[in-house]
C-alpha cells in the first residue's frame, strides 16, 4: 500500500486553511495544518460579513499553503493531488479556495477533487486514529448544519435526519447574543455554561417524531426567560439550561438512529462536537448502548483544511478526480434530501 500527500484547502467561511495530509487505505495522517482565523474581523459585527471575509481569503491563501508546506517538510512537487471545500459556504470564500486549488493543481499536473463541507466534518473524526468498524452513524453538529448520516464506509452515506429550522451551532450563537455572550458565541456559551447550574430555569426540549431536529423553538424560550426579572443576573443558568436542552435532543436522536440502523461506531464532527456536554454525554451513551465513539479531536471541529485534505485524499485514493468546471456551490448535496437513494461523494 502506497502511501501519498495529499494538499487540502478550506475557505468555505471565515477560515483560511491548508494542510497536509498522507492517506494509506484508510489511514489518514496530518502532517501539518496552518489555519488563518478572521474573528479580529467579524467580531464587531458579532457574525461574518461575506465581502470582508473574501477579501481576507484572497490575501490570506497562498501564506497558508506555503506554510503548511514549510511546517510539513513536503514541496508542492511532492503532492499527489489537490483538495477543496467546494460546498456549502459563502459563495465568495469558496471561490477563492476553488481557484487557488485548480491553479496549483494545473500547474502540477496532478489530479483535483472538490469536497462537500459536511462531509469533511465525519471525516475529521478519522484524521491521525486508525481505521474504524463500519457500519457508522455519523453526526455533523455545527454552524450550518445539524444532521444525521447512515454511513456503510467513509464515502458512502445516506441522510437519515437533518434540522428542519437553525442548525445547533447557530442556535448555540443566537442563544449567546441573547444572553450577551462573547464573539464566537458556541464556545463562549459552552464556558459560561459549565458554572451554571441547568435544573434551575427548566427550558422545553423539542421532540419531533422523525430523527429530524428543531432548535427555533428553545431560542424563542430563551430569549423569552432572559427578559423574566426574575432571571436577571443568572446568565450562567440560562446559558447552562439551554445547552442542555439542545444537546439532549441531539442526543436523542442519536440514540433513536441507534435503534433504526443498528451500527458499530458512531462518529462525530463539526463544530458543536467541540461542546464538552455533547462530547461527555455522547461517551455516556455509547457506552451504555455498547458501541464505539469516534469523535473529531477538537483541533478539527471548528473549520479547517485537514478534513478537507482526508476526505479528498479518500476520493483520490480510489482513483476519482473532478474536471476543471468543477466549481463553487452554496449548499450541501449530502445535507438535503429526505431518505433518498445513498450519496454520492462527488
Amino acid at each position: 500500500m502506497t502511501a501519498r500527500v495529499i494538499l487540502g484547502i478550506e475557505s468555505s467561511c471565515d477560515e483560511t486553511s491548508a494542510a497536509l495530509v498522507r492517506v494509506a487505505g484508510e489511514s489518514l495522517q496530518v502532517l501539518a495544518c496552518n489555519t488563518a482565523s478572521q474573528d479580529e474581523l467579524h467580531a464587531e459585527y458579532r457574525g461574518v460579513v461575506p465581502e470582508i471575509a473574501s477579501r481576507a481569503h484572497l490575501d490570506r491563501i497562498i501564506p497558508v499553503v506555503r506554510s503548511a508546506c514549510a511546517e510539513a517538510r513536503v514541496s508542492l512537487q511532492q503532492l499527489a493531488g489537490v483538495a477543496v471545500g467546494h460546498r456549502p459556504g459563502l459563495i465568495g470564500s469558496l471561490l477563492v479556495g476553488v481557484s487557488a486549488a485548480k491553479s496549483l493543481a494545473w500547474g502540477l499536473n496532478v489530479p483535483f477533487v472538490g469536497v462537500d463541507h459536511v462531509l469533511a466534518h465525519l471525516i475529521a473524526g478519522l484524521l491521525d486514529h486508525p481505521p474504524l468498524v463500519w457500519p457508522a452513524i455519523g453526526l455533523v453538529a455545527s454552524g450550518g448544519h445539524t444532521s444525521l448520516f447512515r454511513m456503510q464506509s467513509p464515502l458512502d452515506i445516506a441522510l437519515i435526519g437533518a434540522t428542519i429550522d437553525d442548525a445547533a451551532g447557530e442556535a448555540f450563537d443566537k442563544g449567546a447574543a441573547i444572553l450577551g455572550i462573547g464573539y464566537p458565541g458556541g464556545a463562549s456559551l459552552d464556558a459560561v455554561a459549565e458554572a451554571g447550574d441547568a435544573a434551575r430555569i427548566p427550558l422545553p426540549i423539542t421532540r419531533l417524531p422523525s430523527l429530524d431536529f428543531s432548535f427555533s423553538g428553545v431560542k424563542t424560550a430563551l430569549a423569552l426567560a432572559a427578559k423574566n426579572p426574575e432571571h436577571a443576573h443568572r446568565t450562567a443558568d440560562l446559558a447552562a439550561s439551554f445547552r442542555r436542552v439542545i444537546i439532549a435532543q441531539v442526543l436523542r436522536n442519536l440514540g433513536r438512529a441507534l435503534d433504526e440502523y443498528p451500527a458499530a461506531t458512531v462518529l462525530v464532527g463539526g463544530g458543536v462536537a467541540a461542546n464538552r456536554l455533547l462530547r461527555r454525554d455522547a461517551a455516556a451513551l455509547c457506552l451504555e448502548r455498547g458501541v464505539a465513539l469516534r469523535i473529531a479531536d477538537p483541533r478539527w471541529c471548528t473549520d479547517n483544511a485537514a478534513m478537507i485534505a482526508g476526505a479528498g485524499a479518500l476520493r483520490i485514493d480510489r482513483g476519482e478526480c473532478d474536471g476543471w468546471d468543477m466549481t463553487a456551490q452554496p449548499l450541501s448535496a449530502l445535507a438535503r434530501g429526505r431518505r433518498g437513494p445513498q450519496a454520492r461523494i462527488q
